[in-house]
């Protein structure tokens, strides 16, 4: 529910990271479709059934096409990375960026190439963790790190200043003892990379 509809703030606020090119795979996998649908409309949209108050998609290649895919998807926004070919740290930073004058307290972050995901796994998060400030956790899979993380506005300003390339938060989720939440019986957590 958003802060318009319910008359609160924001509190969980979701980020599908769509930007890469898809080097490997052979084309953006915002562009991607199977049997189920659209792998960009189905993460945006398992964050919203999960819960989450609104959902922004980071993109940076084939903006246009990919922004097709969301078309009538409620309370979901686009921004783009304008950098993001420099790896999974400029999708990361777009999309707090994008969400730093909000209220939300917490960001739900999932990538777009995990079409087994669904919105089972990132209710789990947000009933064992919570949405406190200062949250910091992950979805693992047969005790292997991986998506959707939790991440509370409190760390936001320490992710912005560390992250690089294309590893994103693990470093930082590492050193700073994110909870891992198993979540193997819901999901595998493979993401599609060839």
């Amino acid at each position: 529910m958003s802060a318009d509809q319910a008359g609160r703030p924001e509190r969980v606020a979701g980020l599908v990271l769509a930007a890469g090119r898809g080097s490997r795979f052979g084309r953006p996998k915002a562009l991607v479709e199977d049997e189920g649908g659209s792998w960009l409309r189905r993460a945006a949209g398992l964050l919203l059934d999960a819960g989450c108050d609104r959902v922004v998609v980071v993109l940076g290649a084939a903006v246009d096409e990919a922004v097709a895919h969301l078309e009538g998807l409620p309370r979901t926004s686009t921004v783009v990375a304008t950098r993001w070919n420099r790896g999974l740290s400029a999708s990361l930073r777009a999309g707090l960026g994008a969400l730093t004058p909000s209220d939300a307290r917490v960001a739900v972050v999932t990538l777009v190439d995990l079409p087994d995901l669904h919105g089972g796994v990132v209710a789990r998060l947000l009933d064992r963790l919570g949405t406190a400030p200062d949250v910091l956790g992950r979805a693992s899979y047969d005790g292997r790190p991986g998506h959707p993380v939790l991440l509370g506005r409190d760390h936001w300003p320490a992710l912005f200043a560390e992250v690089t390339g294309d590893s994103g938060a693990q470093a930082y989720l590492a050193r700073q003892g994110a909870t891992q939440v198993d979540c193997s019986d819901l999901a595998t957590g493979a993401d599609v990379d060839a």
